[in-house]
């Protein structure tokens, strides 16, 4: 099973947490970290705790990384892959929940967080939810079956694949299904950042998911 499975992780700035949540998922997979331009030896942490490493030699952000191990991950022939946060939020013992699901024949697996920490993500819950009935589409963590998504298009088309993929997957009938998760406290800095500008990024995503995923 391990030989299956690609967990997929954006990372930047993240040296003095990897190792630790590494340790705990290469027992379930193969580990991909995509160190995003750190400038504090992220990769050469995640490698001396196994995981393969793919840099960009300079930041491109979270979802230009998710597009790098996509591709890589579809190169090497993988049957699922798992995407992760870096930042500590997620337990690394929720990926054998994840591949089971898989296993079980689902599409597409997406986590379901208690609570969002923006109001933005709470109104993207709340549309998604009526659009699409998918709960959390912006939770990090999703396990996806590879060859249910070969002909979904370019993966660096869209600023958000993770939301891409969700709403494209309801709209086309996959067999999705939904955990619920608990979240640890977050290490490090947001992905979508915070304020005003958070907000607006994550709008922003529900709009043009809207728009493109039809």
């Amino acid at each position: 099973m391990k030989s299956k499975v690609i967990v997929i992780i954006p990372a930047l700035n993240e040296a003095e947490t990897i190792g630790s949540l590494l340790k705990k998922l290469k027992e379930y997979a193969t580990v991909l970290v995509i160190d995003d331009g750190s400038i504090d030896g992220t990769g050469s942490a995640a490698r001396k705790h196994g995981a393969l490493v793919k840099v960009h030699e300079k930041n491109m952000g979270y979802d230009a990384a998710l597009s790098t191990g996509f591709d890589l991950a579809l190169c090497e022939k993988y049957k699922y892959l798992v995407t992760l946060d870096a930042d500590g939020q997620h337990n690394p013992d929720l990926i054998k929940k994840f591949i089971n699901e898989l296993e079980s024949n689902a599409d597409l697996v997406v986590g379901i967080r208690a609570k969002h920490q923006r109001i933005s993500e709470s109104i993207f819950s709340v549309v998604s939810k009526y659009l699409w009935k998918i709960n959390d589409p912006l939770c990090g963590i999703k396990g996806y079956r590879l060859e249910s998504f070969r002909n979904f298009g370019k993966f660096n088309k869209y600023n958000s694949i993770g939301t891409y993929f969700t709403i494209k997957a309801a709209r086309s009938g996959l067999n999705i299904k939904q955990i619920k998760i608990e979240i640890c406290p977050r290490n490090g800095v947001p992905r979508f950042g915070s304020g005003i500008r958070a907000n607006f990024k994550i709008l922003k995503a529900l709009i043009i998911g809207i728009m493109r995923a039809r």
